[in-house]
């Protein structure tokens, strides 16, 4: 559905040149939810906006729906973006028009008749909830609400892609969780394809199928939501999931680790381990063979279980004692069942 190729972004700057893209090769594939996560001054942005070329970039190819964005004439890209709805961070709504003429803008610009634009716009407003609100002004209704209105509109010109650019980033969590189910619901049941920008690994959680780091203008990590949770490979991405899965253990863990140490039988050794897992690796009884077949004493210090799109997965601090034989054989057990294992060492 959406192809970028080499994407390359040069903005003037103040002290010259500054490169906000660098080299960017991504794919989505149609009818997905794929999210963009980034720090502030990533990226992230600059790159959404390349899709429906409000961004033009300095090199590189951007193909929607096997069109080459960057070599159509004007009209030609006028009649592509409608295809490309976008929900934006702030709603920009008219206050001086009610939630249905918010809503129906797009189809009166494009010369829709009065009747097809009500045809078309009241099933969207009853789609997102707003249907008895229809004749309120945006100063009269809540964040979340404008954002459903802002959700309507991108989708009234009947778009195969939708991009939406920090669009729960002014909401509060629980606004934030709706709208989030409200654009899932949106992709599921019109199969419109999503990309989803933002700096919060909880959205990601909540709703993206893939997801694509970004860090100064790189793409530096991409896979499944489920994947990226399990075994994230660069430190950026470690940060941005430290907020669903701490990263650091608390250092009353590592207290109770030492304390552990300190009380080892002779000759038996002490491993702290960190493991991941997602799927049905979840329901297996795994820790249990590793006390029965392998005569561990294993103490759960730290944990949590949660779900990435109907998949649940987990993270434990285990601390693992007796023969390093053992303990070296239930590491690879673990990891024959698909664990992720990261040995942690504590001074």
């Amino acid at each position: 559905m959406i192809e970028l190729r080499g994407i390359t972004q040069i903005y003037p700057g103040p002290q010259g040149p500054v490169e906000a893209l660098r080299g960017i090769d991504l794919h989505v594939t149609p009818g997905e939810v794929f999210g963009i996560i980034g720090r502030s001054g990533a990226g992230k942005s600059s790159l959404v906006r390349v899709i429906n070329l409000l961004n033009r970039p300095t090199k590189g190819q951007v193909v929607v729906a096997g069109r080459d964005m960057t070599q159509l004439d004007d009209a030609a890209l006028r009649a592509a973006r409608r295809e490309i709805g976008m929900v934006f961070q702030h709603f920009n709504l008219l206050s001086s028009r009610t939630v249905f003429e918010n809503a129906a803008l797009p189809l009166e610009l494009a010369g829709m008749s009065g009747a097809a634009i009500r045809q078309r716009v009241g099933p969207l407003l009853e789609l997102v909830g707003l249907a008895h609100l229809a004749d309120r002004y945006p100063a009269q209704i809540s964040g979340g609400q404008k954002q459903r209105v802002g959700i309507a509109r991108a989708l009234a010109s009947n778009p195969k892609v939708l991009l939406s650019d920090e669009a729960t980033s002014a909401l509060d969590p629980e606004t934030t969780r709706s709208i989030l189910d409200l654009l899932r619901q949106v992709n599921r049941e019109l199969g419109v394809t999503v990309v989803l920008i933002t700096h919060q690994m909880q959205v990601i959680k909540q709703i993206a199928d893939r997801v694509a780091v970004i860090d100064a203008g790189r793409i530096v990590e991409m896979g499944p939501v489920v994947e990226i949770f399990t075994r994230p490979r660069q430190d950026i991405t470690k940060s941005l999931i430290d907020e669903i899965v701490p990263q650091e253990l608390p250092a009353s863990v590592l207290a109770r680790v030492r304390a552990l140490a300190a009380r080892l039988a002779p000759g038996d050794s002490g491993q702290l381990m960190r493991l991941s897992y997602a799927g049905e690796q979840a329901y297996e009884p795994i820790l249990s063979h590793l006390i029965r077949e392998l005569g561990l004493d294993l103490s759960i210090l730290h944990g949590q279980i949660d779900e990435i799109q109907e998949q649940t997965f987990g993270s434990l601090a285990v601390y693992a004692s007796g023969s390093m034989a053992r303990i070296g054989a239930a590491i690879d057990y673990l990891r024959t069942q698909g664990v992720v294992v990261n040995t942690v060492e504590v001074n």
